[in-house]
């Protein structure tokens, strides 16, 4: 099977690196980073491909021979390309977390007969994989909380934070309002609001507040 990985950064990377040691893909990265393609470049199995992804004609241009698409650019760039890729009859898995409704595309999706799988990142996406298990084999689920964040090996003032994927994206997250769903309807939140301090054994205390990271369930 032929992948295309677009993006290969702090998470991108990784995603193409487990895809080729697994031995049964043919690996493609697509990054308009030289830096970024000369890492991944030496890696058995990858072949890195330089392209301006804000491009719609190069987007399709790379996913056009290849089976699979793992969509890994930043957020502000995900939905544009998720409907290229889609719109090119490319089955995707898409970890961009961004900020527009993907349902917006379910019709083109069905009309281009493909599956897209988005929010496939920590939360949204391990998230409602939990979720989804625990409904599944546990007692119907009357609440369910989330707490997902980026904890340091070393606790380091001001911030005491390290940052699992792109920091822009890392602000965007604490930036936009954060969407969930109580008593039954969808709920717009401010970012950083209901602020409180959660304590965890062997880590100590943390802060949570709302983020965006449930708006897919």
């Amino acid at each position: 099977m032929k992948v295309a990985v677009l993006g290969g950064g702090l998470v991108g990377g990784v995603i193409a690196r487990d895809l080729a040691r697994d031995g049964e893909f043919e690996v493609t990265v697509a990054d308009v980073s030289e830096a970024t393609l000369a890492r991944l470049g030496g890696v058995a199995g990858i072949t890195p491909v330089p392209a301006d992804l804000s491009d719609a004609a190069t987007i399709r241009r790379v996913v056009a021979r290849h089976d699979l698409v793992v969509g890994a650019v930043p957020g502000h760039m995900g939905f544009a390309t998720l409907r290229e890729v889609i719109g090119a009859g490319k089955p995707v898995v898409d970890i961009s977390f961004f900020p527009e409704d993907a349902l917006v595309l379910d019709a083109l999706a069905r009309e281009r007969e493909v599956c897209a799988v988005v929010d496939c990142g920590v939360a949204p996406g391990c998230s409602n994989l939990i979720l989804g298990r625990m409904e599944s084999e546990l007692e119907p689920v009357e609440r369910f909380v989330c707490y997902v964040g980026g904890l340091p090996v070393e606790r380091t003032w001001p911030w005491e934070y390290k940052a699992p994927f792109s920091p822009a994206d890392v602000i965007e997250e604490y930036t936009r309002p954060a969407r969930y769903v109580a008593n039954g309807a969808l709920v717009t939140m401010p970012a950083l609001s209901e602020p409180e301090l959660v304590e965890f054994p062997g880590v100590g205390t943390l802060e949570a507040f709302n983020t965006d990271g449930l708006r897919s369930l």
